[in-house]
């Protein structure tokens, strides 16, 4: 029976073009593809996944543990996780943590007890026991999006930093001095770093971030509701709120019309993790977006590289503000209106 190797040999390519060519991976050129898929053909080439398994004792499956499938990022995220990783020749296994450690912890033990070659986790908090005995163990494992501290483990990330700061100057030029966070979860390196960009980028332009103006949320829709509540109650509320996650901005946003006000005419809303939704509210929400599927297929590309033996990198892409018009911002000007073609008369000739 004919290996993968004797279509490499065959097609005159590596093993790694036949894998990607099998996987259909769009990296590879025409003529390359068309070699290997005649190679394929003539040598009668079939894959056994059971039997590679066997030979080499893995499966080539790996083990997404995300956040909380509910929210869009994390959504969008997994579906570039699997669509990259099937193009290299991997199924994906996918558990949905609810932004619960337990539940975070249930999946990483089923998903090791399945023999996964590897495993890409979004944690919930700082780190429980058996994440961390699973990192320092051996299994190969990447972190995209959060990661944990002191762990010697790949990173993949966005660096929000600067666009947090385009934010604030953005709302610092709009007017805007009162500005308040709903914040996520501080056990979590996104919910603590977005916290202090934030209060980083105030500095710069002298304003203070009270405590009053810091609201403890979860990443989830009904936690940004209650501390919209809080702001809105306060003797000075502030003029504007930025949620720290896009679903803590959907519950805000539901907060505000609950008070019978609006955005941003009661109070401004801006988010962090742009949503396509964020174009259909009214008024359309300024938000930081994140390169999710960059991240998604880089965290891929790292752990590959992990279980074949290659040094992967750590992997920090930039995030971007996105302005709309949630802040108080000017709507774009009116398209001019169209104009009718002209119509011309007719020309009458005269008959001599």
């Amino acid at each position: 029976m004919a290996s993968i190797k004797d279509v490499a040999t065959e097609a005159g390519v590596s093993v790694a073009t036949v894998s990607r060519v099998l996987n259909d991976h769009p990296s590879v050129s025409a003529d390359a593809r068309t070699r290997v898929l005649a190679a394929v053909e003539t040598l009668g080439y079939r894959p056994n996944a059971v039997a590679r398994s066997l030979r080499t004792d893995q499966t080539h499956t790996l083990g997404l543990v995300i956040s909380d499938v509910m929210n869009p990022y994390f959504t969008e995220l997994a579906r570039s996780v699997e669509e990259e990783a099937r193009a290299l020749g991997y199924s994906v296994i996918i558990g949905n943590a609810d932004e619960r450690p337990d539940l975070q912890d249930h999946h990483v033990r089923n998903l090791l007890d399945r023999r996964i070659d590897g495993l890409l986790v979004s944690p919930t908090d700082g780190g429980s026991p058996l994440m961390l005995d699973a990192a320092r163990g051996g299994t190969p494992m990447v972190f995209v999006d959060r990661w944990i501290p002191g762990v010697d483990v790949p990173v993949v990330r966005a660096d929000g930093r600067a666009a947090v700061r385009d934010l604030v100057a953005h709302l610092h030029g709009l007017g805007h001095r009162r500005l308040a966070i709903i914040a996520g979860p501080a056990a979590t390196t996104t919910g603590s770093e977005r916290v202090d960009a934030f209060r980083e980028a105030l500095a710069e332009y002298g304003i203070p971030l009270p405590d009053t103006y810091i609201g403890q949320g979860d990443f989830q829709a009904e936690s940004g509701r209650r501390v919209t509540e809080g702001f809105l109650d306060l003797p000075e509320p502030p003029e504007v709120v930025f949620a720290a996650d896009n679903l803590m901005a959907l519950g805000a946003l539901d907060a505000v019309r609950a008070r019978g006000m609006r955005v941003p005419d009661g109070i401004a809303l801006a988010a962090f993790d742009d949503i396509p939704w964020f174009v259909h509210t009214d008024p359309p929400i300024t938000a930081i977006a994140q390169p999710t599927g960059e991240l998604g297929r880089a965290a891929v590309r790292a752990l590959v590289d992990l279980i074949e033996g290659r040094p992967p990198e750590s992997v920090t892409l930039p995030a971007r503000l996105v302005v709309r018009r949630s802040c108080g911002e000017p709507a774009p000007p009116e398209p001019p209106p169209a104009q009718s073609p002209a119509v011309r008369s007719p020309v009458r000739r005269s008959h001599s």
